[in-house]
């Protein structure tokens, strides 16, 4: 009898044993799992945001470079005073963006949207799942 039953704790705990190792592992599959998601998104985001970061970078240095190479068109004004002497002033005509400018700015602006609803989208789908996970207690998800 002592031995049956020696042999029966024995299989009793052989067989917990290997259910809380199933267990384990399958929470390391989980883990991983989501681990390799939220990595996936955040490079995503990431690239985004660098890609849209070099783009306005690119687009904004190449007007700062074009406003310091061309110069302002300077007209010369004849000013004549209540005296009636002639006198020259030199004006300054305002610069007008080209439609490069506009077109490139408008893109930036359009992409800087976009990346960010996108981000928005990523980051709220995120925490939603994380609630919902912190909301199982841990009795709950034997």
């Amino acid at each position: 009898m002592e031995l049956l039953e020696s042999d029966d704790a024995k299989n009793l705990l052989l067989r917990k044993t290997a259910m809380h190792k199933k267990e384990l592992e399958d929470e390391v599959k989980l883990l991983s799992h989501n681990t390799e998601k939220f990595i996936t998104n955040a490079l995503v985001i990431g690239g985004t945001l660098a890609v849209t970061y070099f783009i306005v970078r690119k687009l904004s240095k190449s007007k700062a470079k074009s406003k310091s190479k061309i110069r302002p068109k300077v007209k010369k004004v004849k000013l004549v005073d209540e005296r009636g002497d002639d006198q020259e002033m030199a004006a300054v005509a305002p610069s007008e963006p080209t439609i490069m400018s506009q077109i490139g700015s408008a893109l930036a602006a359009q992409a800087t949207v976009f990346l960010l609803d996108l981000a928005k989208d990523k980051l709220s789908a995120f925490l939603q799942t994380h609630f919902d996970k912190e909301a199982v207690t841990p009795n709950e998800r034997s």
